[in-house]
């Protein structure tokens, strides 16, 4: 996608004629996800619009601090007053995601809405559940999409901290630092332009990626300790925690953030797996580096999909029998890295 300019007139008329525009993420938000909702709410709120946003359920604590986070509404503390915003909404835009179960408990509740419905994503494969829907893969997040969005429609480079900071978290948190993703030549524009209005990069990423706990850190080594497995013959490596290893680290949500990117930093190693045990599933997670397309994977062994070097998907079986399908899944595969 190159030219948005249909896209920004259509986005203009929609935000100057609603009188109440809901911003909504998709379940488990990561830094993508509450960051283009935050940069559009930041942008429509300094132009007067009356916006409200919910996510799903819980944000990550270490994109709390962000300004505007603690307007965000959590649907599974508060029910009532989103299934209340979702009514009294006229438009509706949906962030970072591109299929309605990412809705959650909300799903059947706005896609029952009446209000006009706007996905603004840059996953492959949308389904059919809106109204508009503004898809580009080339981005490297949905972040990078909005930016570009809100500067067509404002007609000029939108300049304001909060939005800024907003976007450089959902661009720094997709691609792992710059570590994956489909990340460009305009992206690094993109993010200068940024830099140049002050950004304070070295506080957001300590904010970012050195603000865990003590017990997350343990629970790191123990991953790599006790739970990795490197298989040579594939150039892949998988961490495994099970529901126990979970509790005795006192785990809470977020805690193994980032944990599948580890073994692609041994050498020979393209291909990374993650499998955490929850409850009456598996959660699984992939990321390569070069062009092993995990997303393809993912889509025809775990019932996911994603991007082509991060991805995910999820197998309803026990932790070893999980681990022992992915084992004979690599060997159908027969990928040369």
């Amino acid at each position: 996608m190159e030219d948005l300019s249909e896209y920004t007139k259509e986005l203009s008329k929609l935000f100057n004629t609603s009188g109440n525009i809901l911003l909504i993420s998709h379940v488990n938000p990561d830094g993508d996800a509450i960051g283009s909702q935050l940069a559009l709410y930041q942008y429509l709120k300094s132009n007067g619009r009356n916006v409200g946003m919910f996510t799903p359920n819980n944000i990550q604590e270490f994109l709390k601090w962000m300004d505007g986070a603690s307007e965000i509404c959590i649907y599974i503390k508060e029910r009532r007053r989103c299934r209340d915003m979702i009514e009294k909404a006229d438009l509706i835009v949906m962030f970072d995601f591109n299929q309605s179960n990412r809705l959650g408990e909300a799903e059947p509740y706005v896609k029952r809405s009446h209000a006009r419905k706007i996905i603004i994503d840059h996953h492959l494969n949308p389904a059919d559940f809106a109204d508009l829907v503004i898809s580009d893969p080339s981005k490297c997040s949905t972040a990078e999409l909005v930016h570009e969005l809100v500067n067509g429609i404002n007609g000029k480079p939108f300049i304001n901290r909060s939005y800024a900071e907003a976007l450089y978290v959902g661009i720094v948190t997709d691609t792992g630092n710059f570590e994956h993703g489909s990340y460009s030549s305009r992206t690094f524009r993109i993010v200068a332009d940024l830099l140049d209005t002050g950004l304070e990069k070295e506080k957001i990423l300590n904010l970012i990626y050195k603000n865990f706990s003590t017990n997350r850190l343990r629970l790191q080594g123990f991953a790599l300790n006790k739970r990795m497995v490197v298989l040579p013959e594939y150039h892949t490596a998988y961490i495994y925690l099970s529901k126990q290893d979970l509790k005795e680290f006192n785990h809470v949500k977020g805690d193994t953030e980032g944990f599948v990117n580890m073994p692609l930093s041994i050498k020979g190693i393209y291909f990374s797996a993650m499998f955490i045990e929850k409850e009456g599933f598996i959660k699984l997670s992939f990321r390569s580096s070069g062009s092993f397309p995990t997303n393809t994977f993912a889509s025809e062994y775990f019932s996911g999909g994603g991007h082509m070097n991060a991805s995910g998907g999820e197998y309803r079986d026990t932790l070893e029998n999980t681990i022992e399908y992915f084992l004979r899944s690599l060997k159908e595969i027969k990928v040369d890295f």
